[in-house]
């Protein structure tokens, strides 16, 4: 019982939107992203990533926050940071048009949330190459931009990746320029969909001051029973 919504081609391959019932589980309609024969993401499984957001944000001091989200998604990361209401900016990073046109389309149900939110800007980009490149940064119309969050919402862990090319990203090297484009104090937050690891915990910490992993529990009717997720919170030196 289900409907595809639109399916286009990209270069990770084809990616698709469908829309599904479940009888078993009410009444309602779960979107799904597949990329291929993969699924990305579904809305049955939010809880990890409105997590990123809550705890990340919970760690970033100050107000008039400008945070920047990677990955779109189906929208539940930036959605949930846009309830923070100490946010002044959001730039949500994604690479493939596609997804951000599903978006202003209203194809998704929280397109409409993010698009009457004046706050809230897409960036048509690959998430890592901009993480890497400090000078020009996140923002296209402000090189150099820093701020106060950096939210990753894109590979399936730090040693699972949605694409090979991103591996290199999860380096001491291209950690600090990602983190140069931090405030001092700011937070860099990460969804795994896995348990916390410890050497990238010990990676992590070779460029920030504090790391914290936390565990997401959530139920999954598949399994009739808890299934997890991670979220990692890393916070920038002061100095």
């Amino acid at each position: 019982m289900f409907e595809e919504i639109d399916s286009q081609p990209s270069p990770l391959g084809e990616i698709s939107l469908r829309r599904r019932r479940i009888p078993a589980l009410g009444d309602r309609d779960i979107y799904e992203v597949k990329l291929g024969e993969e699924f990305l993401m579904s809305s049955m499984f939010v809880e990890a990533e409105e997590a990123l957001s809550t705890l990340g944000l919970a760690a970033v001091q100050g107000d008039k926050l400008n945070v920047v989200v990677g990955g779109l998604g189906l929208g539940y990361t930036a959605v949930a940071a846009l309830k923070d209401e100490r946010i002044a900016e959001l730039l949500v990073v994604e690479a493939l048009d596609t997804v951000i046109g599903w978006h202003k389309d209203e194809l998704v149900p929280l397109g409409k949330t993010l698009n009457a939110d004046v706050r809230n800007r897409y960036v048509h980009g690959s998430f890592f190459d901009l993480a890497t490149a400090p000078d020009a940064g996140f923002d296209p119309d402000s090189a150099g931009k820093k701020f106060d969050a950096i939210l990753l919402d894109i590979d399936h862990s730090p040693t699972e990746y949605l694409n090979a090319g991103n591996a290199s990203f999860y380096t001491t090297e291209n950690l600090a320029l990602m983190a140069e484009q931090l405030k001092p104090g700011g937070v860099f937050a990460m969804w795994s969909q896995n348990l916390p690891e410890e050497r990238f915990e010990a990676l992590l910490k070779t460029v920030f001051e504090a790391v914290d992993s936390h565990v997401i529990s959530f139920y999954n009717p598949f399994l009739n029973g808890e299934s997890t997720n991670s979220v990692y919170v890393c916070v920038k030196g002061t100095a």
